[in-house]
């Protein structure tokens, strides 16, 4: 029986860097050698000498075809040259979610973030670590703000001047942007200039570069907090809103956990949507009207959610090819009781429903609901100060009532198991 054979560790992932082969260790080296097969991108398979009978499979595009050719050599010995650290922004996650630990041996090195800390003498827990390659660049967005510092992977070495017109745009035109390239080789380069510094980033750029950002704000930064209650202002919408004081309520009885799945249903402008993935989730919402979706769209990509997923459709139509949520959103009793029933019975366990409702007969259904499922029913009534004249006064906004309800666990079945 081989060595393979007995561990079951068949898959290594070794992270090379800038300094190729010399920097590697001798267990890294050994797995090189030992392998029979050889994955990875062009740059690396060249470090690899033509005397190495190991078969080479370049990447595949779409990266699934990879790792669908790795399935079929599974149990064989396999090794996959990766950039640094595998396992930050790499090819190990994607192939830890395929095949798991159990089949997998990773040796990284340190990784650009890493490197890059050293260089700035940044502590890595105060540091926002993000990449752009292959990801819209408006996540960017969401991290803006005074004090802030980010380490960008680039996508190319055009994302540095790309980087520096957002910030321009974004009121963070003082940010200083430091450019390191190659880092850790011989051909490392790092420059540094404000975001505003045209002639700097009109220069070329070496395509594997990672970005440092201190962010300043100016006057015209619009500063926004990641905690749920934004603005009315900070969204485009044509009246039919959340509004601030409910939307916060709202978001609290949904409990936003980082990485949860949100339906949104009949998200019209997205807000609720939108403040669920600043808080860390990730959401789809389900909109018929296409004008109320391109607002949608628009305020997520503005607020640094671009990756918000909006369905043309009706509930509950729509809800059968949805992947199950862990909280659901059903805007003003938007629909009937179908669609609450609908999203009851597609909610996992432990996950929850917040229903609102500003007419009569939405309250009725919600009422009727919750005398069949339970939950917790509560009324929102707030009041904005306004001009009266020359004085001002209180004007009454529409009363919201709202139903909030948590999915329990099924005992009965968790004891059997």
């Amino acid at each position: 029986m081989s060595a393979i054979e007995k561990s079951g560790l068949w898959l290594s992932v070794v992270g090379i860097g800038e300094d190729g082969l010399n920097g590697l260790t001798a267990t890294a080296r050994q797995l090189v050698e030992d392998a029979a097969h050889l994955v990875g991108g062009d740059r690396h398979l060249a470090m690899i000498p033509q005397s190495h009978k190991a078969r080479r499979h370049p990447w595949a595009s779409p990266l699934s075809e990879t790792v669908k050719a790795l399935k079929a050599l599974e149990g064989q010995n396999v090794c996959v040259l990766a950039t640094g650290d595998p396992m930050s922004f790499g090819i190990g996650v994607t192939l830890a979610r395929a095949f798991g630990c159990e089949a997998m041996t990773i040796i990284p090195v340190p990784g650009a973030f890493s490197l890059a800390a050293a260089k700035l003498a940044w502590p890595l827990e105060g540091v926002v670590r993000l990449t752009l390659h292959g990801r819209p660049f408006d996540l960017v967005r969401l991290h803006l703000h005074p004090c802030a510092r980010l380490l960008i992977l680039s996508e190319d070495g055009s994302t540095p001047g790309k980087l520096a017109a957002l910030l321009n745009e974004s009121g963070y035109s003082d940010s200083n942007i430091t450019v390191l390239e190659h880092l850790g080789g011989e051909l490392e380069n790092i420059r540094s200039a404000r975001a505003n510094d045209t002639a700097f980033f009109n220069e070329g750029f070496q395509d594997l570069n990672l970005l440092a950002v201190e962010c300043h704000a100016s006057s015209k930064a619009r500063i926004l907090s990641r905690v749920p209650g934004l603005p009315d202002e900070a969204f485009l919408h044509d009246g039919q809103l959340t509004k601030r004081e409910v939307r916060a309520a709202t978001l609290a009885a949904l409990a936003p956990q980082p990485g949860e799945f949100l339906w949104d249903i009949g998200c019209g402008n997205g807000s609720i949507a939108i403040e669920w993935m600043r808080a860390g989730g990730r959401a789809v919402g389900i909109e018929p009207n296409l004008q109320r979706r391109d607002r949608a769209v628009r305020n997520a990509i503005t607020l640094g959610v671009p990756e918000l997923s909006i369905v043309d459709g009706v509930a509950p139509d729509v809800l059968k090819d949805l992947e199950p949520p862990n909280a659901v959103f059903v805007g003003g009793g938007s629909g009937d009781g179908a669609v609450l029933e609908a999203a009851w019975q597609s909610l996992l366990p432990g996950g929850r429903l917040v229903a609102n409702a500003v007419t009569v007969e939405s309250e009725q259904r919600l009422a009727a609901f919750h005398a069949t499922h339970g939950g917790d029913m509560s009324r929102i009534s707030v009041s904005r100060l306004v001009p009266v004249g020359p004085h001002h006064g209180w004007r009454p906004m529409m009363p919201v009532t709202q139903l909030s309800i948590t999915k329990p666990y099924n005992i009965n079945t968790e004891s059997q198991e």
